[in-house]
């Protein structure tokens, strides 16, 4: 299995495919603007902690539910002008979440590796309990790029892909060409499988198995230089009934877009808004939070069409 872009922007590289989203790949993804429209690509992160309102949202098997309660609400504070807070309510909001699996959620290239390594040859060891010393999802910062949208249940008119359905290269390619888009150096690819909005009419569907891209159509993204994937699943790649990979090792596409070419993943990700408007291309906005060696965040990325 070859390295990739590993040495690419230098041995000390922790930033991997953003490296491609410079200054100017950003002005010219602002071309794409059209009607100013702003849409929010995210799931909504609903606590578990004293209703079922979590459970009405996609997330995997086994992962703990975001925990969402007030840490302050209005009831702590008597009503009243005696009152030190001058009869005025306060509300503070206390979370926890572990966000792969349970959101939308983008991965740093501190998430997977193999044998030693981290992406670019880091050392795995110095992902610790405390955080990762390296490739953390602070090295991110942001991305201000140009986005294409990939609908491939609306290109053989169904409403979602089938259960453990893979996604091929040539389907890509032909839903690309399909558009008139081609793919140029540091875009950010977002993949509709459907399979976010089986959820809630089908949970057993959904845990039935899940589509997405093989290893072919990811080993052919990144060799477009594409900076980030993304997708309506769990995991981007196809897994089976247990919430496992349909591939092996050496084709999991982790392997190939995080640990060999630097290639960040979203995942988790609604897309129906953007499905409805059959937007091909579009500016593309994310913020990860700035967590200290963290292995991921959640996000709340954005289509600006």
């Amino acid at each position: 299995m070859s390295n990739g872009n590993w040495g690419r922007w230098g041995e000390d590289d922790e930033r991997g495919a953003a490296n491609l989203v410079t200054a100017e790949v950003t002005r010219a993804a602002l071309s794409a603007v059209g009607s100013g429209e702003v849409i929010s690509l995210s799931l909504p992160i609903q606590g578990a902690t004293s209703s079922a309102a979590g459970l009405r949202v996609p997330h995997m098997k086994g992962r703990p539910l975001p925990q969402h309660y007030m840490a302050v609400d209005g009831a702590d504070y008597a009503a009243g002008a005696s009152h030190p807070a001058g009869g005025r309510a306060v509300a503070d909001d206390a979370l926890m979440i572990s966000p792969h699996g349970t959101a939308t959620h983008v991965d740093a290239l501190c998430h997977m590796w193999r044998g030693d390594s981290i992406y670019n040859g880091h050392d795995a060891a110095r992902v610790r309990s405390y955080g990762a010393a390296r490739c953390g999802i602070e090295k991110l910062r942001h991305l201000v790029t140009r986005g294409v949208f990939i609908d491939l249940p609306a290109a053989s008119g169904r409403q979602h892909l089938d259960a453990c359905e893979e996604i091929t290269q040539p389907q890509l390619a032909d839903a690309l060409a399909a558009n008139g888009v081609e793919l140029r150096a540091g875009d950010a690819v977002l993949v509709r499988t459907g399979w976010s909005a089986v959820y809630a009419d089908d949970p057993d569907l959904y845990w039935s198995g899940e589509p997405g891209l093989g290893p072919e159509a990811a080993q052919w993204l990144a060799e477009q230089d594409v900076a980030l994937v993304g997708s309506d699943n769990s995991a981007i790649c196809r897994l089976n009934q247990s919430g496992l990979s349909c591939d092996e090792l050496d084709d999991d596409i982790h392997m190939i877009l995080l640990w060999q070419h630097g290639i960040y993943m979203l995942e988790m990700l609604w897309l129906e808004e953007l499905s409805r408007r059959a937007a091909g291309e579009f500016v593309f906005m994310l913020a990860p939070l700035l967590i200290k060696g963290g292995t991921g965040s959640p996000v709340n990325p954005l289509a600006v069409l």
